[in-house]
């Protein structure tokens, strides 16, 4: 066996060694900058309470994102696969039933508004945040909302609305408005509550023909 041969396998585990610890200290990086951002504020915090709250150094954040933006798209990214992870576990509750879909999507919904410590949207807290709507981070909550609105469309669709696009435009301004409830309100809040009931009566209206037949 050559010399050559005999330091492969230690350098191969430095290697998977240094992956490992490079994965491990993105992962802590984003698990803290989700913390820090959706309760206060993408603008408010800095990068040094970022790695303080991942405990890491500021080497390490620049190892794995070149810069606060870039950290805050990942941020970003996270939330959308989490998002939409909620929509589809809501819809799933009923396969082949989307207008049941769509209402077991508001009673989920006013659910997890009316945790304690809820923040609200935390694509919408971006948007206001970045009043530019040409940065990224505002584009990527354009893409949200429409891929939202694309299929909540689909649904309404699928439940037979009279006019399926209506429907769905209406169902995503009462989501925003849980949003902002939330907020303002508190959660938990009436308007919160009521939100499954307005629901359930803005579906029944706009399918009302294909139930009678």
């Amino acid at each position: 066996m050559s010399g050559s041969e005999t330091l492969n396998p230690s350098g191969a585990k430095r290697v998977r060694s240094a992956q490992t610890a490079g994965a491990q200290a993105q992962q802590n990086l984003l698990r803290a900058a989700a913390e820090l951002f959706y309760r206060e504020g993408v603008r408010t915090v800095g990068v040094d309470a970022v790695v303080e709250r991942a405990g890491v150094n500021k080497m390490s954040l620049y190892r794995q994102f070149s810069s606060k933006d870039e950290l805050v798209m990942a941020y970003l990214e996270q939330k959308d696969e989490q998002f939409f992870g909620y929509v589809e576990k809501s819809f799933a509750k009923y396969p082949g039933e989307p207008a049941r879909q769509l209402q077991q999507y508001f009673d989920d919904l006013a659910v997890r508004a009316s945790i304690d410590d809820y923040r609200g949207c935390p694509f919408v807290n971006v948007s206001v945040e970045f009043p530019d709507t040409a940065h990224p981070a505002r584009q990527f909550v354009f893409r949200n909302k429409q891929r939202l609105m694309a299929r909540l469309t689909e649904l309404t669709t699928a439940a037979g609305a009279d006019d399926p696009t209506a429907l769905a435009n209406a169902l995503g301004l009462l989501i925003e408005g849980v949003y902002a409830a939330s907020q303002t309100y508190g959660p938990g809040c009436g308007p919160i509550l009521a939100a499954p009931k307005v629901a359930a009566q803005l579906i029944a209206a706009a399918c009302r023909q294909r139930g009678a037949a």
